[in-house]
């Protein structure tokens, strides 16, 4: 009993051996079609643009056609210099295929068509052509600059040229291509006819790799719009970095990673200065700033004249985190600024040091209005994900904008 299993193996091993010996005739190459290599089924189908001639009008759809003969069409691809690969439609006969999407202008298409005779062997037929240039491009900036960023740095796109149509919006939203390590829900939002930002649904993890590049070189956008070559970027995201002012306690709480590592007093905007709440992303830090009230509209008896050391900035009209050894007094008790969060020099330092661009710095329980989402700095992240993403023209729904920060009201802070 126990040979038998062993016996029974050796058995069918034999019979199955026979049986591909007695059936290798049959499969040969030299009667099953299927294994031949490809003929040249140049004869067979017909391509609408010319090989390798003059450049042609990406406009005009690519159409393959049969010859007769009996053959059929069975595949088409037709990718341009990019590796991108034109949509299209194959016929239920197998008689015709045609593009679906537009070409890009300014590049090489190789189209490989793929055949079957009445026999069903396999045909080939292969063949290039150039696409003339566009007149008009769109020139897209990515931004920021490659670098290391905190997990509060949105992603920028500045359009040459606006976009106001939402099919178009939608043709360079799908060209402007992100990818992080780890992967995060993320969306573009239009800020206006040429500017997008992208941010993910939460902060970036920390120690993610961000990557962004534009995929609408030759792409057509409008009628008499195509995309132009962008260069790339990338982003290393740091620690999880979060500074949190309470205005009404007078302190920062400084967090790396979840974690409370320092706690620090402060002063913010007194009455008709007050510091907006909201997040902020950092913008950037400068050893040395002179402040003047006059240049930003303050006179009078609340005019200053004062260089400011270890200066973060938060907003473009002048809200920093910066040193104020001159309202040391009143830091963690009173809000005695011009809308900056003041600390003493030392503590400043500090803070100078362990903050990096793309921080995320926020303020709470002020009595100032609102961090504006666009035009004052990063405020992205102050708008619910769920506008956010109606924001996109990728998305169902209604885009409503928030209008960027009328300068007037934009109060210089000190």
């Amino acid at each position: 009993m126990k040979h038998s299993p062993r016996l029974w193996t050796v058995i069918s091993s034999s019979v199955l051996v026979a049986s591909l010996g007695a059936g290798a005739t049959a499969c040969g190459s030299g009667d099953n079609p299927l294994s031949a290599r490809p003929y040249d089924a140049g004869d067979q189908v017909a391509i609408n643009q010319p090989s390798g001639g003059r450049p042609v009008d990406p406009k005009r759809p690519l159409e393959v056609t049969t010859k007769g003969h009996g053959a059929r069409i069975t595949d088409v691809t037709a990718v341009d210099t990019h590796g991108r690969r034109l949509a299209g439609e194959l016929s239920a006969k197998g008689d015709r295929w045609h593009s679906t999407a537009s070409m890009a202008a300014g590049t090489r298409y190789t189209v490989t068509v793929s055949t079957e005779n009445q026999r069903g062997a396999p045909g080939q037929r292969t063949m290039t052509f150039d696409t003339t240039p566009s007149k008009a491009l769109l020139q897209v900036k990515l931004g920021p600059q490659a670098g290391r960023y905190g997990v509060g740095q949105p992603l920028t796109a500045e359009l040459s040229e606006a976009v106001k149509d939402k099919a178009a919006r939608a043709v360079v939203e799908r060209g402007l291509v992100v990818e992080s390590s780890p992967g995060v829900e993320g969306a573009w939002y239009w800020v206006d006819d040429k500017t997008l930002h992208y941010r993910p649904k939460d902060y970036w993890p920390a120690h993610s790799t961000v990557s962004l590049r534009s995929n609408l070189e030759g792409v057509r956008i409008t009628d008499d719009l195509n995309g132009a070559a962008s260069k790339p970027l990338k982003l290393e995201i740091g620690d999880r970095v979060e500074a949190i002012t309470d205005a009404a306690a007078h302190s920062l709480t400084f967090k790396r990673n979840g974690e409370v590592i320092n706690t620090i007093p402060v002063t913010t905007g007194k009455p008709g200065f007050s510091t907006r709440n909201g997040v902020k992303v950092v913008l950037g830090k400068q050893y040395f700033v002179r402040m003047r009230g006059d240049t930003v509209g303050i006179g009078g008896s609340e005019n200053y004249d004062l260089p400011v050391y270890y200066a973060t900035r938060v907003t473009w009209s002048g809200e920093y985190v910066h040193a104020a050894p001159w309202s040391v007094g009143s830091q963690g008790y009173e809000n005695v600024s011009h809308g900056c969060t003041g600390m003493s020099t030392g503590n400043a330092a500090w803070f100078f040091e362990n903050i990096t661009e793309g921080d995320v710095v926020k303020v709470i329980n002020s009595i100032g209005e609102d961090m504006a989402p666009f035009g004052n700095g990063f405020g992205d992240w102050n708008v619910d994900w769920k506008d956010w993403r109606q924001g996109s023209a990728l998305l169902k729904g209604t885009h409503v904008n928030h209008n960027p920060v009328d300068q007037a009201r934009l109060r210089p802070q000190v």
